[in-house]
C-alpha cells in the first residue's frame, strides 16, 4: 500500500467514525479548547499507531480503545476528574414541558453528575455501556474480561442507584 493509499485509507475510516472520537473527548472534557486538543491527540495516536491496526477487530473497537486510552492518560496527567459526560444544553432543557418530562431531565442531569464523580476507568465503561456496547466490545476495547467488564457494570450500577436512593425525595 502506497503513503497516499495509506493516507486516503486512514482519512475514509476517520471521517466514519468521527463521532465516537467527538464523543469520548467530550466525556473527559467540557472546555471546547481542551475538547479540540484531545481531538487532535486521539487523531495523531490513531495515525501513528494505524500500522499496528489489527484486522482482526471492526475499526470502530480500536478507535474507542485508542480514544479512551489517550483521555485517560489526559485525565490523569490533568489531575481533573469532575468532567461532565454529555452536557446538557439550555435547548435540550426546554424541550421538557410536562412535570413528568421535567423529572426525567432532572433525572438525567443527576446521572450526569454521579457518573462525572466516578473513577476514570468506570466513567470510561459507562460511556461504553450508555452507548449500548455488548460486554465483548466494551471488554476488547478496554483490554479486559467479559466478565470483569459485567462485574464492573453491576458495581457502578449499585453505586449509582444508592447515589439515587440517598436524594432527597
Amino acid at each position: 500500500m502506497t503513503s497516499t493509499d495509506k493516507s486516503d485509507l486512514f482519512i475514509s475510516i476517520l471521517e466514519g467514525h468521527k463521532g465516537i472520537i467527538h464523543k469520548v473527548a467530550l466525556a473527559y472534557t467540557d472546555n471546547k479548547e481542551a475538547k479540540e486538543d484531545l481531538v487532535q491527540e486521539i487523531v495523531l495516536q490513531l495515525w501513528k499507531s494505524f500500522h499496528k491496526y489489527n484486522p482482526a477487530f471492526k475499526y470502530s473497537t480500536w478507535i474507542y480503545r485508542v480514544a479512551l486510552n489517550v483521555s485517560l492518560a489526559a485525565s490523569r496527567k490533568e489531575n481533573n476528574r469532575a468532567k461532565r459526560i454529555d452536557p446538557l444544553r439550555e435547548e435540550m432543557l426546554s424541550v421538557a414541558q410536562s412535570e413528568e418530562s421535567t423529572v426525567m431531565v432532572e433525572n438525567y442531569k443527576k446521572l450526569q453528575e454521579f457518573i462525572s464523580g466516578l473513577k476514570e476507568l468506570d466513567r470510561a465503561i459507562m460511556l461504553l455501556y450508555l452507548e449500548e456496547k455488548s460486554q465483548k466490545e466494551m471488554a476488547e476495547i478496554m483490554g479486559m474480561t467479559p466478565t470483569n467488564i459485567s462485574t464492573r457494570i453491576g458495581r457502578i450500577k449499585d453505586v449509582l442507584r444508592q447515589k439515587f436512593a440517598e436524594l432527597p425525595q
